[in-house]
């Protein structure tokens, strides 16, 4: 039988009496989610905010964040976790922290693209109230570097797209970095704590949602700045196939719709796998080459990964 985690709880001075009709919840891990506290703080509005540190194991960052989360003039509160919990079962813990009937989920590294963010999110509940949203993802505000470039180059084509585009396949573009859902929704359906390591748990949950409700995809966009370098993005590619496994013994119809699982299946009748996987590697994380060819490759690499799944 497994241990609960210990928590530690820090709570702001306008968390007791507050009564908020949105729940902004942000997870991190190692990343420090101050500058989107403050961020957030700059609209004055029945909103509450619920920062997660998962087993960060970093007393630093931690007094930097309660020392943030008591500075807020919206009502806030500050869970940190002894160990951690991992992606779906972090944000399962902070729905269960949130008082509002729609929770905001957003990723530590996001910074919202206007100041009327909040304000935007609010007056879509009061237009449709819907039972999940996604907003959309960004780079206006991201750095340029070297060490990115790659990441920026596959964000770019894949992930920062328009709410129309995003439309067309709504489950299949649904991350937690910007996602309202309201909060029977997320009762009903709750991330599958099954999932482990990095990728697609996301995806899953909202298979399972489309099947009952609408997704809806508007444009409230929010600056990604946690890009990745190309050895990162290579290892959680690693991480996400046992996932991506997962997604399609339970969901094979929709997932069988996807690129991803179409190529996968190409790949899967080439031989040598093994032999030329490595090589594809090796070339994407290159530094010295071209970025639209790594990128290239490396989505060729993770489609060779998620072949061994298909």
């Amino acid at each position: 039988m497994t241990a609960p985690v210990c928590e530690w709880i820090v709570d702001n001075a306008a968390w007791v009496a507050a009564a908020p009709r949105l729940s902004v919840l942000i997870p991190f891990k190692g990343d420090d989610p101050t500058g989107l506290l403050a961020a957030l703080d700059r609209e004055a509005l029945p909103v509450e905010i619920v920062a997660l540190d998962d087993g960060s194991g970093d007393p630093d960052l931690a007094a930097r964040v309660g020392e943030a989360v008591e500075g807020l003039g919206l009502p806030a509160r500050f869970v940190r976790l002894a160990a951690n919990e991992g992606r779906a079962r972090g944000r399962n813990r902070l729905s269960r922290h949130a008082r509002a009937g729609r929770f905001l989920f957003l990723d530590a590294d996001m910074l919202p693209d206007s100041n009327h963010f909040l304000a935007d999110w609010l007056a879509l509940i009061d237009a449709r109230d819907p039972a999940a949203a996604f907003g959309g993802f960004s780079l206006d505000q991201t750095p340029k570097t070297r060490a990115n470039a790659l990441h920026r180059t596959m964000a770019l084509k894949s992930d920062c797209v328009s709410a129309a585009e995003r439309a067309l396949e709504p489950a299949k573009h649904v991350f937690t970095a910007n996602l309202l859902v309201r909060r029977d929704v997320f009762d009903s359906v709750t991330f599958d704590e099954t999932f482990t390591g990095w990728g697609w748990e996301d995806v899953e949950w909202a298979i399972r949602v489309a099947e009952r409700w609408p997704i809806v995809h508007v444009d409230i966009p929010a600056s990604h700045l946690g890009l990745d370098t190309a050895s990162t993005l290579a290892r959680k590619y690693e991480q996400s196939a046992a996932n991506f496994a997962r997604v399609v013994a339970a969901h094979r119809d929709t997932v069988e719709t996807y690129p991803s699982y179409k190529v996968a299946r190409l790949l899967k009748h080439v031989p040598l796998r093994g032999a030329w996987r490595p090589m594809i590697r090796a070339f994407a994380l290159a530094d010295a080459l071209p970025t639209a060819p790594r990128a290239f490759a490396l989505r060729l690499y993770r489609a060779a990964l998620y072949a061994e799944a298909v």
